[in-house]
């Protein structure tokens, strides 16, 4: 009879006990369906940009102003794991997300007591009240204890504590462990050490109580309670404890990184909801680079800026982007990223016309050009320095950078196949105007580009002719290659860029390695308005602009005197050189090597199409001709009661509608019905007008600004 009674009470035993599990199983589902899993609070997260070794460059905080970044268990020190677990929740691994161990105990303590002694909050269940706090009542302790149920039901270990990594308060708008070992320690919480990762521990038990740039000896006091509980537990032992109580405590946040700060802005730009962005920037290199800028542009006007941009040529990384000197400088629009500003590129484009030249059998470096004032139909470009050397060889011509030659070369070569070819690279010219089409003074920077396009240019010449885009992420693809130019011409122009002697004056202590075969190429705008020095070797590819943002007139600064000397200082700062970079390539197989006597008759002179000698002043047959100003004008301007000076009249006759109107390589307007414009000078001195017709017909003229009481 007795085993009989056992054995129901055993029955209703587990009848009850099966009731009561189902009802459980069933109130949880009820649960999980009438309070889903919340998004949780502040579902945005701060970006961060990073350099090629993963160290941060740049922080942006997430929408609502906080500091809070993703973080997983997988980013941070073990020894911070460890500490974390055996300071707030010793049985994390096996609850279910409540400890009832710990429950029993608080209410036992609690009971005895009077008052509450201790917690049981495990890991899971603060961090569903850090997802959706509330204020602190028995019926919210319930609550948050369903919600640890649930999170636990959803998610892995591992993702539950990633989400109190990603949202633990570390005092203000820190949040996440990433962000307070950031501007704690300006480091990843991966590389902590034991100090270091106990304070973290420590500090969101109560962020505004013990955050170190307000409370430092409270966050001593704190650090130093986890480590002692760490060691009494044996999660360390008691030396190593008291080292890490030996280290210093950070008495202040430290600023958000601000490296490669234009680039950063724009990878952000490009992909918001990204929170990290890896880069391929050397962030020590960068720093040097822009710590050069800085010194440079201080010898500079207050309204002009610097621009650096270098790119390893294996894969095209880019490894360094100073976009300014100074982010922060108003006065230089510093703001402004001017790696990727559109601005007139002077000479820089005159070897790729030269390399499609070589490439077509148009001319070779040997060949004889003649340099002498010249008419191409109503087009007559000048010399930089308004002298003519006669006969050189094309070698020479590049080198010197002689006007005359290259639109005679890129006459033969065409301005849309040439612009064509360098849209196949990558490389879309800027046009004055959405309608027009490409014509002969592209060659002399009539055109705009940007420093990314021309240093994309001339990486393609440092390999053999191939071009690829720029990577600035360490997750961008490589692309394809396009063929800029034949291997044999990208060879023979590097050959002569490398033939070109140095600047006059490097700046002082800042010159480059000795050794490096560095092939470059400077350039200015019309009006000094930019300054360039392009120049690449075996392993890099580096360019370099220095003017005003503004597009403002720049009294006499040229490429040569500038940007050069940065150019060459800028290969100084670079890792030491390999032995390819230390010797000149040799020429591809098929090219052709020779002197000038040596040459095939038909290569020994240029042969030109439509050149006329200077004597001989006729437009192309319907082409435009300028009425106003003339060829060699002065014009005397008054300047009225604010300085101001006024405009000056542009006419033209004939052409094909519509007329663009460039001074000094910069759109005026676009004439569309009316033969004619207005310029607003913005100072005295010599210009250049140009116009342009629909068909790429141009014409040309010289002539000069002198104030009224000269």
């Amino acid at each position: 009879m007795a085993r009989l009674r056992v054995r129901t009470w055993l029955w209703r035993f587990a009848f009850g006990l099966g009731a009561l599990l189902v009802l459980a199983g069933a109130g949880a589902i009820a649960f999980d369906h009438l309070f889903p899993m919340p998004p949780g609070r502040g579902t945005g997260r701060a970006a961060i940009v990073l350099d090629a070794r993963g160290q941060p460059l740049r922080a942006f905080p997430a929408p609502d102003g906080r500091w809070r970044f993703d973080a997983a268990p997988a980013d941070v020190d073990p020894r911070f794991l460890a500490l974390l677990i055996a300071y707030e929740d010793r049985r994390f691994e096996s609850h279910p997300g409540v400890d009832l161990l710990a429950v029993f105990r608080a209410l036992g303590q609690a009971i005895g007591a009077g008052r509450v002694i201790s917690g049981a909050s495990t890991l899971t269940m603060q961090t569903a009240r850090l997802m959706e706090p509330s204020p602190r009542t028995l019926g919210a302790k319930l609550f948050e204890m369903a919600r640890a149920l649930q999170l636990e039901w959803h998610l892995s270990k591992d993702e539950i504590l990633g989400l109190y990594l990603t949202l633990a308060p570390y005092g203000g708008n820190l949040e996440g462990v990433r962000a307070a070992s950031l501007f704690y320690f300006g480091k990843e919480p991966d590389r902590l050490t034991l100090g270091e990762a106990a304070l973290l521990v420590a500090l969101p038990q109560s962020p505004e109580r013990r955050r170190p740039d307000r409370h430092l000896e409270a966050a001593r006091a704190a650090r130093d309670e986890v480590l002692a509980r760490a060691a009494a537990a044996g999660v360390i032992d008691e030396t190593a404890a008291r080292e890490a109580m030996e280290e210093t405590v950070p008495p202040a946040r430290r600023p958000a990184p601000f490296v490669a700060a234009h680039l950063a802005e724009r990878l952000h730009a490009a992909d918001p909801e990204r929170s990290v962005i890896g880069t391929n920037i050397d962030a020590d290199l960068q720093a040097r680079l822009e710590a050069l800028a800085g010194r440079r542009v201080s010898l500079l006007e207050s309204s002009a800026n610097i621009a650096i941009l270098v790119v390893a040529n294996d894969g095209r990384r880019v490894v360094a982007s100073v976009g300014s000197a100074d982010y922060f400088d108003r006065e230089r629009n510093g703001p402004i990223d001017m790696t990727v500003a559109v601005r007139s590129p002077g000479s820089a484009l005159k070897p790729f016309v030269y390399g499609l030249a070589f490439e077509d059998l148009v001319c070779h470096p040997e060949t004889i050009v003649v340099d002498r004032p010249t008419h191409f139909g109503g087009y007559a470009p000048r010399n930089f320095d308004h002298a003519y050397r006669g006969e050189v060889k094309v070698a020479e011509a590049l080198q010197l950078s002689l006007n005359i030659p290259a639109v005679a070369v890129l006459d033969r070569v065409g301005p849309r196949r040439f612009a064509a070819r360098l849209a196949e690279a990558g490389v879309r010219l800027r046009l004055p105007a959405p309608d027009a089409v490409p014509s002969l003074p592209i060659a002399l920077g009539g055109v705009g580009v940007t420093l990314r396009d021309l240093v994309t240019l001339y990486a393609a010449l440092a390999d053999e002719g191939a071009a690829l885009p720029l990577r600035d992420r360490i997750d961008d693809p490589a692309g394809k290659p396009a063929m800029l130019m034949t291997a044999s011409a990208a060879w023979q122009v590097g050959a002569i860029l490398r033939d070109t002697p140095p600047p006059p004056h490097l700046l002082p202590g800042e010159s480059t390695a000795a050794g490096r075969q560095i092939a470059y190429k400077t350039g200015t705008s019309y009006g000094f308005r930019d300054a360039w020095a392009i120049g690449y070797d075996h392993d890099y590819t580096i360019g370099v602009w220095v003017g005003r943002p503004d597009g403002s007139f720049s009294p006499g600064r040229m490429g040569r005197d500038a940007a050069a000397p940065l150019l060459f200082a800028a290969f100084g700062m670079l890792p030491p050189p390999g032995a390819e970079a230390l010797r000149r390539p040799p020429p591809p197989p098929g090219t052709l090597i020779a002197t000038h006597n040596e040459l095939p008759p038909g290569l020994r002179r240029l042969r030109t199409r439509d050149m006329d000698p200077v004597a001989v002043v006729t437009a192309r047959e319907g082409g435009p001709r300028l009425t106003m100003p003339l060829d060699g004008a002065t014009i005397e301007l008054d300047r009225d009661a604010e300085g101001h000076l006024p405009t000056v009249a542009l006419r033209a006759q004939g052409g094909t509608m519509p007329l663009i109107f460039l001074v000094n390589g910069t759109p005026v307007a676009t004439a569309r019905f009316r033969r004619q414009a207005e310029w607003q000078p913005d100072g005295l001195g010599a210009a250049t007008v140009t116009v342009l017709d629909a068909e790429g017909r141009a014409a040309s003229a010289d002539f000069r600004l002198v104030g009224g009481d000269r």
